[in-house]
């Protein structure tokens, strides 16, 4: 909600004792950069005063069951929480203000999400200190010790407030967690501290809620739409509450995923999940392989996901293999790997997206000469990067992608607005390397042709990022392509637009590499062909 004044609040727990709102503040009335805080407000009165300040940002204010304590946590430019975070305590006086808080956890090299406190007193929180995002719990007379010690991640980075993805139910927390690449669900007996996983089908899990016998939580498996499931802890029995879409596909339709760890720059291993081409109506030519679209991800801090993405059946469906790839940078697979991007975005995530491609070109699953990239926002820098720099790919889609990285890091919220310090360089002082990795600049070295689609109400990825891009091909006498969506912000959401960017993109490349389509598409201009 917004206020006359400009004050953004948000992450709100209620207070009943007190009769009052904890939450988070963010002040846009004061001139330059907002200020956030963790505020209290009164409800019967509309008083509100700060609990906690001075930090730039903050998040997850947690009361605990006997209304004695708040747990919150902060970070401050240029980090952001998936970087480093601090976990604070503090004892409420009689009037329920913060006394003198105390640093439970985190630091410049650690990373703190999600506390929560349990029946008896007990804080917890997961920390990346051990290089994964595994569980702790902070007993009453304050030792801290780690409840379960794996290669495995159960938080996800906080890119908005709310998430969830354990819960204390009773003597035991039950969680999902993320191994290889792909979301499980377990429990961990709280006074043994054993660890067991909870079979289900579903391989991606979030938002997980729990109560005395039952646990909630978003489920997807890569053959059923995501659904709300309920999941009974006596009898382990599912129930499903909702679906996002009833849509049954004919298994003989259905690509599957194949988890494929592959040999990337520096001798690192990265991963990516492939899809292969699977339609049983059609059968390929003898010795004819697939043409392969590479995806990569937006974030860049997030992961491609193992679920049904009709998207991506759209494509494997029509006789294309499709590469999901998780590049350095993307998260499931520790802090190490988140870091490996740190300084390098537009080197690491292209590096890995053509060693992917080229893996499976070597191992003969596709055809070499008809690879093509695609991504959005962020995975819309790569593509444009891999397009620009590189000339392993022979056609490209992007999707609000950024073309100037000038302009992202001069133009951009405050949550973001010192992002690119870790992943590029500061700015201004390293304008020069922005220079270097922005595809705008160097149109000479792009060889190959692209077709961008834009909504024309982004803020984050402004239309002329695209523009620019799409008027410099043009001159360049490339096939290129430019579809602009009137009423479609960052991301598009009205289905008609979604269909028409799909069909549109599968036109292109029924004209770039000279097939006829089975389905019906209207066509679409494609300058220069």
């Amino acid at each position: 909600m917004t206020d006359k004044l400009e004050r953004r609040y948000g992450d709100l727990i209620v207070d009943r004792d007190r009769n009052r709102l904890i939450c988070v503040c963010e002040d846009h009335s004061l001139a330059g950069e907002a200020k956030n805080s963790i505020v209290t407000i009164n409800l019967n009165t509309g008083r509100m005063q700060d609990l906690a300040a001075g930090s730039d940002f903050y998040s997850s204010p947690r009361l605990s069951p006997d209304g004695e304590y708040l747990a919150w946590l902060s970070w401050n430019h240029p980090d952001m929480p998936w970087d480093s975070t601090h976990l604070w305590l503090a004892q409420l006086d009689a009037e329920g203000m913060v006394l003198e808080p105390k640093l439970i956890a985190g630091g410049t090299a650690e990373s703190i999400c999600e506390p929560k406190w349990g029946d008896d007193g007990t804080l917890y929180f997961s920390s990346d200190r051990t290089n994964w995002w595994n569980l702790y719990r902070r007993k009453p007379d304050g030792q801290v010790e780690i409840l379960q010690q794996t290669s495995a991640e159960f938080a996800y980075p906080h890119w908005i407030f709310g998430l969830s993805t354990y819960a204390v139910v009773g003597e035991y927390i039950i969680c999902a967690y993320s191994a290889d690449g792909c979301w499980h669900l377990g429990k961990i007996d709280l006074k043994t501290k054993q660890f067991s996983e909870i079979k289900t089908r579903y391989t991606n899990i979030s938002d997980l809620q729990g109560s005395d016998d039952f646990v909630v939580f978003i489920g997807g498996s890569p053959t059923e739409t995501s659904a709300v499931i309920k999941l009974d802890l006596n009898t382990f029995r599912e129930q499903i509450l909702r679906r996002t879409g009833e849509v049954q596909i004919d298994p003989g339709y259905l690509s599957l995923p194949e988890a494929i760890a592959f040999p990337s720059s520096e001798g690192l291993t990265a991963h990516a999940w492939y899809y292969a081409p699977e339609n049983k109506d059609y059968i390929a030519m003898p010795g004819e392989l697939p043409p392969l679209i590479v995806n990569s991800h937006g974030g860049p801090t997030a992961a491609a996901a193992v679920e049904l993405n009709l998207r991506i059946q759209y494509w494997t469906s029509r006789g294309f293999g499709y590469l999901d790839v998780n590049y350095g940078g993307s998260i499931g697979y520790g802090r190490q790997y988140r870091q490996r991007l740190d300084g390098k975005w537009g080197i690491v995530d292209v590096d890995d997206c053509i060693n992917a491609a080229k893996y499976l070109v070597e191992r003969k699953s596709v055809d070499g000469d008809r690879l093509v990239i695609t991504g959005s926002s962020a995975g819309g820098y790569t593509t444009l990067a891999a397009l620009t720099f590189r000339d392993t790919f022979k056609a490209g889609a992007s999707y609000y992608g950024v073309s100037d990285l000038e302009i992202l890091a001069k133009d951009t919220h405050k949550f973001e607005s010192r992002y690119l310090d870790r992943l590029v360089g500061k700015y201004p002082e390293d304008r020069a390397i922005y220079q270097e990795r922005s595809p705008i600049y160097f149109i000479e070295q792009l060889d190959c042709p692209v077709i961008f689609f834009q909504g024309l109400k982004d803020q984050v990825v402004p239309p002329n990022q695209a523009e620019m891009m799409f008027e410099a091909i043009k001159k360049k006498g490339l096939p290129v392509a430019y579809i602009a969506f009137e009423q479609e912000a960052h991301g598009f959401r009205i289905a008609e637009n979604i269909k028409k960017a799909l069909d549109s993109e599968f036109y292109f490349y029924s004209r770039i590499f000279g097939f006829e389509p089975a389905d019906r598409l209207e066509q679409i201009e494609i300058i220069n062909l």
